[in-house]
């Protein structure tokens, strides 16, 4: 690439990719798709929502892949969760069909989580899969737009219907981060402090001392963060694409965080808000079952309270509803429930012979104050 932005490689032979990670990128777009080889003069078809759009961030993208070439249509959605389903997903089809998009087409992504799982939804199944690329504007987004995971959610549960669809490139602009509220760089944070979790004690700690500057969106500790976090995310992914084995650590706090986002139907938490508490509660149950120590447990909880970001299971969720959302889980199999528990900061591994009495247990207990 020759315009200036840390790069890091996403390594998958054939479908290998970069991420660029660098201040005003969005105003290169339609240089940067040149570059990887998207034809000018093709439809293009820019998927964003209303908060993004609002942000000026749409004007500019559209602008900078105009002035290279491309025909430009543009689909703007409402912002939240609760706009990544079938419905929504048969509009951004029809918008496809409407501007013309052919197998030469590309679909970009402009937005946080779930407008890159939504436009890479469409982009994975309309003419049997067409180009797409991520444009993440959130924190959330540097783990979400990374990887290729696609989908939309179900009533009974979240990304329960996707594919695996490799972007052709990531564009991370950290000067869209500046548009954020507050409550959505805490809730970004919560996918970051998981990769430390999971893979780099170091990193972990990186992030313990650099958190004040890093929840002010300092643009050089933000883009460390950014490019380390992806880094990480893109080892697992090399090794483990479609989630056979290794990938699935990358789900640590995931199994209970998905229960609580549906069962609170996809509005009262974020995702991030949902993971910090799973995260929590799957470093108790760690504990309990004699897989790591207190001191974990205690730096885990510390950091995720210091963010900003919940840390208990609300009182208005039962346990044993929680557990049956849990039974929805991608990983549960032969009725089984299969939970991320760390052995340390670092360490992780996947473990399937948790019952249901320990389970409910330590649901029991993770509820009330966060004191």
């Amino acid at each position: 690439m020759s315009i200036a932005a840390r790069e890091v490689r996403v390594e998958l032979g054939e479908r290998s990719y970069s991420i660029l990670i660098g201040d005003g990128l969005l105003l290169q777009t339609g240089e940067l798709a040149k570059q990887v080889h998207i034809p000018t003069g093709s439809a293009v078809l820019l998927v964003t929502d209303d908060h993004v759009a609002a942000a000026g961030h749409l004007e500019r993208t559209r602008a900078s892949l105009e002035r290279a070439g491309y025909r430009v249509t543009d689909m703007v959605i409402r912002a939240g969760e609760s706009s990544k389903n079938y419905s929504e997903a048969a509009k951004v089809f029809d918008r496809a069909f409407q501007a013309g998009l052919d197998r030469q087409s590309v679909i970009f992504a402009l937005g946080g989580g779930v407008v890159g799982d939504l436009a890479g939804f469409v982009a994975a199944t309309y003419m049997r899969g067409i180009r797409f690329i991520q444009l993440p504007t959130t924190v959330l987004a540097h783990d979400s737009s990374v990887g290729g995971k696609v989908a939309v959610n179900h009533p009974q549960g979240k990304n329960m219907i996707g594919a695996f669809h490799q972007p052709k490139l990531v564009v991370y602009d950290t000067s869209s981060l500046q548009t954020l509220p507050l409550r959505e760089v805490r809730s970004g944070m919560a996918e970051v402090i998981k990769h430390g979790i999971i893979w780099d004690v170091e990193f972990f700690s990186w992030f313990e001392f650099h958190l004040d500057d890093l929840l002010a969106l300092k643009t050089d500790v933000i883009g460390e963060m950014l490019a380390r976090s992806c880094e990480i995310k893109a080892a697992v992914v090399a090794k483990d694409e479609t989630e056979q084995n290794l990938r699935a650590i990358l789900n640590f706090g995931h199994t209970l965080g998905h229960a609580i986002e549906a069962l609170s139907q996809y509005g009262t938490y974020t995702h991030g808000e949902a993971v910090s508490i799973g995260m929590v509660y799957a470093a108790e149950l760690s504990f309990a079952l004699g897989r790591c120590d207190r001191i974990t447990v205690e730096r885990i909880r510390s950091l995720l309270m210091r963010t900003g970001l919940p840390i208990t299971i609300p009182d208005n969720l039962d346990a044993k509803d929680l557990l049956e959302s849990m039974k929805h889980d991608k990983k549960a199999a032969g009725g089984k429930l299969a939970f991320v528990l760390t052995s340390g900061i670092g360490h992780v591994e996947t473990v399937s012979d948790v019952t249901e009495k320990w389970i409910v247990t330590k649901l029991a207990e993770l509820r009330g104050s966060q004191e």
